[in-house]
């Protein structure tokens, strides 16, 4: 089998004018991590590998890839956000490189459903002008498999590829270095929340709550590896990768809310569990639709992942946000990363009564 040259390109927006602190301190994070990812996948054997930087536009994703492919030929491509795979190790980034550089057409992702890193090979050959539309990366294995023909297969099992940097809250969930980027003031409050669910999660007669986008894989985990109950409401998996007429997002938990009001957020969960672990996400596409252009600024919602509500301009999100730092037992706001791979980084097993 020939094995052909392999392209990586890391896709890294650079904050708008407007960025407040939060959003330039996540953005300061990922240009490291793709840093990182560039020599890491020359180290992998990749023939280039280069960060594509720029300030934020409507270019939709699939533009930008048929661009890319230009570049690319006839060899193979690897392609991935600023913010993906954190935890990757070096025999996942040659695995993603030898997939790309096949002589026959196929990708390999992250994750098939909702992709971060996705590599193809032969890819002048796959991908077409037909691939322009494209809104997003979660989607291209669909796209890949539905249009383009070809064979998709992921690294589903490797929970720790599908944690991404997408917000303050996933700086902390890795610590360390990354946790460092956040000031004290900013990370205070939700660093005690966390403490608080975990020891909610090492007690057997209590009942801890994850709302939103998880996954069979993560609550496995959980049932393995904590002493408390699970109750789940798994709601918009594959949110980031819906199409033109499929029916708009919806969530029970959002339904509640729209009823009652955000205010009254804690008062159902208190209701449901001892502590909670919610993906905002979900509740803002019930809202506001599936298009994150229609939702509060990136600034509000990572404040509010930090239970800063102060500091959240959007009056629904502040109220959903005050009402979460004031309810009656511990709760915790995030995206897919919080309620899915992340958990086991929110919860770490060597803070629970249960052995690991």
């Amino acid at each position: 089998m020939v094995a052909r040259d392999v392209s990586a390109f890391i896709l890294h927006p650079e904050p708008g004018p407007a960025a407040g602190p939060l959003e330039a301190a996540v953005s300061a994070a990922r240009a490291s991590l793709a840093e990182r990812h560039r020599a890491g996948f020359l180290a992998a054997g990749a023939s280039v590998a280069r960060i594509v930087s720029g300030p934020p536009d409507d270019t939709p994703f699939g533009r930008r890839l048929r661009a890319l492919v230009s570049e690319a030929g006839d060899g193979g491509l690897v392609v991935l956000g600023s913010g993906a795979i954190p935890l990757a190790t070096a025999a996942d980034r040659r695995d993603l490189v030898a997939a790309a550089s096949g002589d026959t057409p196929a990708a390999l992702a992250n994750d098939r459903f909702s992709a971060d890193v996705v590599a193809i090979a032969r890819v002048a050959s796959v991908v077409g002008d037909d691939v322009v539309g494209l809104d997003a990366d979660n989607a291209l294995p669909r796209w890949l498999a539905e249009t383009a023909g070809v064979p998709v297969t992921d690294l589903r099992r490797r929970w720790r590829l599908g944690v991404d940097v997408d917000g303050p809250l996933d700086l902390l969930l890795l610590g360390g270095t990354w946790a460092r980027s956040l000031t004290r003031e900013d990370r205070v409050l939700v660093e005690s929340r966390l403490d608080e669910v975990r020891a909610v999660a090492g007690d057997p007669r209590a009942e801890l709550l994850v709302a939103g986008r998880t996954s069979a894989g993560s609550l496995r985990w959980l049932e393995r590896r904590t002493a408390s109950r699970t109750r789940a409401l798994v709601e918009e998996r594959g949110l980031r990768t819906t199409v033109a007429g499929q029916r708009p997002p919806a969530s029970v938990l959002g339904l509640l809310l729209e009823r009652d009001g955000p205010s009254e957020l804690g008062t159902h969960l208190a209701r449901m569990a001892d502590a909670a672990v919610i993906d905002t996400r979900v509740l803002l596409a019930h809202r506001l639709g599936a298009d994150e252009r229609g939702w509060p600024a990136p600034e509000d919602r990572f404040a509010s992942d930090l239970l800063l509500h102060e500091r959240v301009a959007d009056p629904w999100l502040r109220d959903l946000t005050l009402a979460a730092a004031n309810a009656s037992i511990p709760v915790l706001l995030g995206g897919h990363s919080l309620v899915g791979p992340g958990l086991r980084l929110a919860i770490g097993p060597r803070r629970l009564h249960r052995a690991s």
